[in-house]
């Protein structure tokens, strides 16, 4: 079952549960994309890490939301907010916020692959 938006409360997951015909599950696919693009790429990445990339992009997005219903003037609970921010905070941290370096190969061992049909 596909969904349109993500949940309310953080479920492992969510992001593939994304309905993507729906331009919020375009955005958030192509921030996971970046953001482990940034971090090596997924296929470099362990479980742990992708959890917490998951995870980070969730509180991104619940941030986003409580910020928008602050400016709109809808109730807003800045200890659940600050406390959100906070867990991003060490989310991002224990991730890393440098970009990581893929690992290319150098010229020759690019024909040579290309030349396998790999």
């Amino acid at each position: 079952m596909s969904h349109k938006y993500p949940p309310d409360k953080f479920a492992q997951g969510w992001l593939s549960e994304l309905d993507g015909r729906t331009g919020i599950a375009q955005v958030m696919r192509q921030r996971y994309d970046d953001f482990t693009a940034d971090l090596g790429g997924a296929d470099r990445l362990s479980y742990a890490q992708r959890s917490l990339v998951e995870r980070a992009l969730w509180l991104e997005y619940w941030l986003a939301q409580q910020e928008q219903g602050l400016a709109t003037g809808t109730e807003f609970d800045v200890g659940k907010w600050v406390q959100a921010a906070n867990s991003l905070q060490g989310i991002l941290s224990k991730l890393g916020l440098e970009r990581a370096a893929r690992d290319v190969p150098n010229l020759s061992e690019f024909i040579a692959r290309r030349g396998a049909g790999q």
